[in-house]
C-alpha cells in the first residue's frame, strides 16, 4: 500500500508539474523572430475578451458627449497583455469626469437634459438642497444659482413681494440680506434696541382718538383739529387736515370723537355729528362731508376699500363712492338698540357689509338683507368686537359663575351665519379682541382679569396665557412670535409668545387705546379719559392745561438704518437699583445720563 504524502508536499508537487509544463512549452516555441523563419508564418495576436457592461456604458456616454474635446487614450505597449480591462476602465472613468465638467447640457448621470427641464426639476428644492447641488460640479453650480430659483424662494418667504426679477442682479444675495435684516430686527425687538419718539401736537390740546395704518398715524384733538404723521419717513411736518367750517363760522369747534385711516382715505367724526372724509392723495381739504342729527357712537372704515359706516342713535349709515367718484348712501339700517361696536367687513365685492353690536345683539348688515341678526342672547351684552374677511369674533358677558356660564369669545362664519367655535372660560369679561391682524387660525384677546390670552381656533383652546398688567387689558395685537398688549394703567408690554414671558415694558400716565406694529416699528397711544381737565379753559394759552393731561403717542423704531442715537426714552417704572437695569440692555439702562 502506497504511503500517503504529507499535506505540505501536495502543493509543492503541483508547482513542479506546472513548472515542467511551462518549460516544455517554452522549449517548443521558436527562438527566432517570426519574420526570420520563412517556413512558419507569424501568429496572429489573440483578440481581447469581451468588455464588461460598465465599460460599454462609459464608451457610449463618451460617444454621445463632446468627442472633439476628448483626448485619445494612451496606447498600450505591444508586449503588454490585454488583461481584464481594468486599465481601460480607469482611463474611461477619468475621461468621463472631465467631459461632464465641460459639456454645455446638464448631466444627470446617464442622460443629458435641456437647461429649462433641469431648472424645472431644481425649482422643487429648498435653500439647503440648492447649496448642496452647487457643490457637485460647475454645471450644477450654475444651475443651482439661477436667478429664477432664488427669486421664487425670496417671494415664497414673503420678502420683496412688490419687486420683479429684474430689480436685483443677485437674488441669492438679496434673500440673504433680507434674512439677516429679519434676524437683526427680531434681536432688537427682544432687547429693545432702537429709538423712541413722542408725536405731540401742542395746539391740539387733549388727545381724543388715534388710529394707524402702515406707519401713518392719524390723531384727533379736543381743539377739533386732525393731524397726520408719517413715521415711515419720520416726517414730523405732516399737514393738519382742514375741517369743514360750521354754520356761520362762529363758536368753538367741536371735539373729535373718532378717527379712522386706511391706505387711501382718512375719516373723522365730531361731537356735533359731523363726519369729514379726506383723500390722502389729493390734499388737505375734505372730499366728502355729511351730518348726523345726534351724537355719533361708532365709526368704521373699510381696511382696503372706500366705504364709511357710522352709527348715530338707532341708525347705521353707510357711505361709499360710485364708479365716477361721487359719494352716495347705498344703505341705511334701523337698529333696535344703541350701537356699541361697528366694523366693516374687508375684501367685499359689491355693496359694503357691516357688523354692528348693540348691547346683547349682533347684526350682520347687508343691503339685500338689512335685518339679519347674527347673535342674540338676552342679558349677555357684547364687550368687544373684531371682524376679518369671512369671520367675526366678539366677547360676551354671561350671567356669571353662579349659573356655570363663564365669559367667552364666540367666532361666527359670516357666510353661513353659524357659530364656528367658542373659546375662553374666564370670570372676567373680555375687553378687547384682535382677529384681523392675527396669524391664520389664531386669535388674541385681553381680559379685565389682567391676562392676555392667545387661542388656537382649530383646537378651540388657549395656546398661551400671560399675566402682567395691574388693571384690565385695553389693546392687543400679535404676529407669529410676539404679542404686544396695553393696559388700563398705561403699561405697554411686549411678550414672547413661544416662551410666554415678558420681554420688556414701558409705562405712561393714561390708558393705552392703540397698539400697532410691523416688523420694524411700534406705535402706541395713551389717551386720557378726561377730555376737559379740571381748571382748564377754552383758550389755547391756558397754563392750567399741563402736558401730563394731554395724552401722548409713542413711536418706536427698531431698524438700525433709522436708529436715532440721541433719542431719549420716557421715564419708566424701573428703580435702577440694579446695575444692569430691568429689561434694558446696557445702552438703555440709564437713558437720562446724557442730559
Amino acid at each position: 500500500m502506497a504511503a500517503v504524502p504529507a499535506e505540505g508536499e501536495r502543493p509543492r508537487r503541483r508547482e513542479e508539474r506546472a513548472g515542467g509544463a511551462k518549460r516544455r512549452r517554452r522549449d517548443e516555441s521558436p527562438q527566432e523572430p517570426p519574420e526570420e523563419s520563412p517556413e512558419r508564418p507569424a501568429e496572429s495576436p489573440r483578440e481581447p475578451p469581451a468588455e464588461p457592461g460598465y465599460l460599454a456604458l462609459a464608451r457610449g456616454l463618451l460617444a454621445g458627449g463632446s468627442p472633439a474635446r476628448r483626448s485619445p487614450a494612451p496606447a498600450r505597449p505591444a508586449g503588454e497583455p490585454a488583461g481584464d480591462g481594468a486599465g481601460d476602465g480607469d482611463d474611461l472613468l477619468g475621461q468621463l469626469i472631465r467631459d461632464l465638467n465641460e459639456i454645455n447640457e446638464v448631466p444627470f448621470f446617464d442622460v443629458q437634459l435641456p437647461y429649462e427641464l433641469a431648472l424645472k426639476i431644481f425649482q422643487y428644492l429648498g435653500k439647503a438642497e440648492l447649496g448642496r447641488c452647487a457643490q457637485v460640479s460647475r454645471t450644477w453650480k450654475v444651475l443651482a444659482e439661477d436667478e429664477v430659483l432664488w427669486y421664487r424662494l425670496c417671494q415664497g418667504e414673503g420678502y420683496l413681494l412688490d419687486m420683479s426679477i429684474s430689480d436685483h442682479s443677485c437674488w441669492k444675495l438679496a434673500l440673504k440680506n433680507c434674512r439677516a435684516r429679519e434676524h437683526m430686527l427680531k434681536t432688537n425687538w427682544k432687547n429693545r434696541v432702537g429709538a423712541v419718539s413722542q408725536l405731540r401736537y401742542e395746539p391740539g390740546r387733549v388727545l381724543c382718538d388715534v388710529h394707524c395704518c402702515d406707519g401713518v398715524v392719524m390723531a384727533g384733538y379736543t381743539s377739533g383739529e386732525v393731524r397726520l404723521w408719517d413715521t415711515r419717513t419720520w416726517d414730523y411736518t405732516a399737514p393738519v387736515l382742514a375741517a369743514v367750517a360750521g354754520p356761520g363760522g362762529a363758536g368753538a369747534p367741536p371735539h373729535v370723537s373718532f378717527v379712522r385711516i386706511n391706505s387711501s382715505l382718512a375719516v373723522a367724526a365730531y361731537e356735533d355729528g359731523t363726519v369729514s372724509v379726506w383723500s390722502l392723495l389729493l390734499g388737505q381739504e375734505p372730499i366728502h362731508h355729511f351730518q348726523h342729527n345726534q351724537h355719533i357712537q361708532a365709526l368704521a372704515l373699510a381696511p382696503g376699500g372706500s366705504a364709511v359706516a357710522t352709527a348715530s342713535g338707532f341708525q347705521v349709515r353707510v357711505e361709499s363712492p360710485d364708479d365716477r367718484g361721487f359719494w352716495q348712501t347705498p344703505a341705511t339700517f334701523e337698529i333696535q338698540k344703541l350701537v356699541n361696536f361697528l366694523n366693516l367687513v374687508p375684501d367685499v365685492t359689491g355693496s359694503p357689509v357691516a357688523v354692528a353690536a348693540a348691547e346683547d345683539i349682533v347684526y350682520l348688515l347687508k343691503a339685500e338683507d338689512p335685518g339679519r341678526i347674527l347673535h342674540s342672547v338676552y342679558g349677555q351684552p357684547v364687550t368687544c368686537l373684531d371682524v376679518a374677511a369671512h369671520e367675526a369674533a366678539f366677547g360676551i358677558k354671561t350671567f356669571g359663575w353662579l349659573l356655570n356660564e363663564p365669559n367667552q369669545i364666540l367666532l361666527y362664519n359670516l357666510e353661513t351665519n353659524q357659530c364656528v367655535t367658542k373659546v375662553g372660560s374666564s370670570i372676567g369679561e373680555f375687553s378687547c379682541v384682535n382677529l384681523h391682524s392675527s396669524p391664520p387660525n389664531m386669535l388674541v384677546a385681553g381680559n379685565k382679569d389682567r391676562r392676555v390670552r392667545v387661542f388656537d381656533l382649530r383646537r378651540g383652546a388657549a395656546a398661551c396665557s400671560v399675566y402682567g398688567h395691574q388693571l384690565g387689558v385695553t389693546a392687543v395685537r400679535m404676529d407669529d412670535w410676539k404679542m404686544v398688549s396695553g393696559g388700563e394703567e398705561g403699561l405697554v408690554c411686549v411678550w414672547d409668545q413661544r416662551m410666554a414671558t415678558k420681554l420688556w415694558e414701558m409705562h405712561a400716565r393714561h390708558p393705552v387705546r392703540l397698539v400697532w406694529f410691523n416688523s420694524h416699528s411700534l406705535i402706541t397711544a395713551n389717551i386720557p379719559e378726561e377730555k376737559n381737565p379740571r381748571g382748564s379753559s377754552i383758550t389755547e394759552d391756558d397754563p392750567s392745561l399741563h402736558r401730563k393731561y394731554r395724552g401722548v403717542i409713542y413711536s418706536y423704531e427698531f431698524s438700525v438704518d433709522q436708529l436715532a442715537m440721541d433719542s431719549v426714552l420716557p421715564i419708566c417704572r424701573s428703580s435702577y437699583d440694579e446695575l444692569t437695569g430691568y429689561n434694558y440692555n446696557i445702552g438703555l439702562a440709564v437713558p437720562y445720563d446724557s442730559i
